[in-house]
């Protein structure tokens, strides 16, 4: 295994969930074609696929986290851009603080603050 390198979210409207991932973490998609748009963040890749036929079941069992560092404010502003809560900010010892929203297709997006967090 060498580590993370997608997360990739299902999306039922393609051209809105790309703006709203624009906004959302403040990035222009580097690759955008009608089967996948992608997202350079800050080296991994965001990845958004259109849902094809039937809806796709959308679980609380997986949650990819977002390293931010004002969590609270990044909280807000995704709520703000019509996400919604799935797991308000709290500690999860000392500093460590983790949240989560559903965007507006309902995937789970996380964030996490962890001042102790090094990249290799």
């Amino acid at each position: 295994m060498l580590g993370l390198r997608t997360v990739v979210y299902f999306v039922s409207d393609l051209q809105k969930a790309k703006e709203w991932y624009a906004k959302a973490f403040e990035t222009q998609a580097y690759f955008d074609e009608p089967f996948y748009v992608g997202f350079n963040i800050a080296g991994y890749e965001l990845g958004l696929l259109p849902e094809e036929g039937s809806e796709i079941i959308k679980g609380d069992n997986t949650i990819s986290y977002w390293g931010v560092e004002k969590i609270e404010e990044v909280y807000e502003k995704l709520i703000a851009l019509g996400a919604t809560e799935h797991e308000k900010p709290h500690s999860v010892g000392g500093p460590l603080m983790v949240a989560s929203v559903r965007d507006p297709w309902g995937n789970i997006i996380g964030i996490i603050y962890n001042p102790a967090f090094e990249l290799p």
